[in-house]
């Protein structure tokens, strides 16, 4: 019960609410407010045995008043429906003069061909392509509505009601935290430079980064940092006890991985032997260094600050918060 309230809390419902909002507005205003009226509407919307019924009556009248142009109206009318309609009234003329029957049939057909157009009427066709660009309008109107919705929720967080979010301290720890100066060190200055913090209660932490070149122009690749494995005991929030590092390479396609690991997952076998197939074990400790490398590019990261949880489970089990330091080089080449 605890996990499904937590799941709940983790939800965007303000933007959910927003977009349930937007479809029952959509639906108001198109079949309430403002629906589509169909006026002077041709009979290629009728169903098909009413469009066999309006051909019989336009083959009857075509016998009595033999008026050309009338009749090939009368037919366009019908839109994709005419042919089998056509051909339902030959296998079964009833009452229908069949000399009647044929000089309609060899009428609409030599003003097919004449056309050069197929009995489809133009005006069905137009009806329902206008049909198609509303109902395609609607929906792009109601989507970014919630996307613009969800944004602002985004943006905004929670600070209206004053409540500071794991995500939110995270930001400020991450905006205060020092970075390390490599030029000073002798080193060449990274092409990107970031920090990523988790707090406990930030059970979706998963952080990627893009890295792009000083210069601009194609991405060479991206970075990220998310949550492995928690130890699952205790009720939320999760109690994370490994992390995974991963570097992927545009350049030839290969992501480096390596998986950072508390004291107490490092020092149990069974927990390595679940993480071992997800990459390189590390035990993490403040100050730990994390190279990872591709064909084209090093990633170096470096655990800034590290802080285990005092709860009851085993010591030094899962972290109660961490921020590492990311550096990204070109990888040299060997000659």
């Amino acid at each position: 019960m605890d996990f499904i309230v937590a799941l709940i809390k983790k939800l965007p419902l303000v933007p959910i609410a927003l977009f349930i909002v937007g479809i029952i507005l959509g639906l108001l205003v198109g079949w309430v407010v403002a629906p589509v009226k169909f006026v002077d509407a041709t009979p290629s919307y009728l169903r098909a045995d009413l469009q066999e019924d309006y051909l019989r009556m336009a083959i009857d009248s075509y016998s009595i008043n033999p008026n050309p142009n009338l009749a090939v109206q009368r037919w366009n009318d019908l839109g994709a429906g005419a042919n089998e309609a056509l051909q339902k009234i030959q296998s079964n003329p009833g009452t229908i003069n069949q000399a009647a029957l044929n000089s309609y049939a060899e009428l609409v057909r030599n003003a097919t061909i004449a056309n050069g157009q197929s009995p489809t009427g133009t005006a069905s066709g137009s009806s329902m392509t206008k049909t198609a660009l509303i109902i395609f309008a609607s929906v792009l109107v109601l989507g970014v509505a919630a996307a613009s919705a969800f944004y602002l929720y985004r943006l905004l967080g929670k600070r209206g009601s004053g409540e500071v979010t794991t995500t939110m301290q995270a930001v400020e720890i991450n905006r205060h935290a020092e970075k390390t100066d490599f030029e000073v060190m002798g080193l060449v200055k990274p092409i990107m430079q970031t920090m990523s913090t988790y707090l406990i209660g930030d059970d979706l932490y998963d952080e990627l980064f893009e890295i792009n070149p000083p210069s601009g122009g194609k991405s060479l690749g991206q970075y990220g940092v998310g949550i492995s494995k928690d130890i699952g005991v205790g009720g939320p929030p999760k109690k994370v006890t490994a992390f995974e590092v991963w570097l992927f390479d545009h350049n030839d396609l290969k992501t480096a991985t390596k998986v950072l690991m508390s004291r107490h997952a490092y020092n149990d076998p069974e927990i390595r032997g679940q993480l071992e197939p997800k990459g390189e074990l590390i035990l993490i400790e403040p100050q730990a260094k994390i190279l990872l490398e591709t064909d084209t590019l090093q990633l170096l990261g470096t655990v800034i600050d590290l802080e285990y949880g005092k709860g009851p489970q085993p010591t030094d089990s899962y972290f109660e918060r961490i921020t590492i330091e990311f550096a990204v080089w070109p990888r040299q080449q060997a000659s």
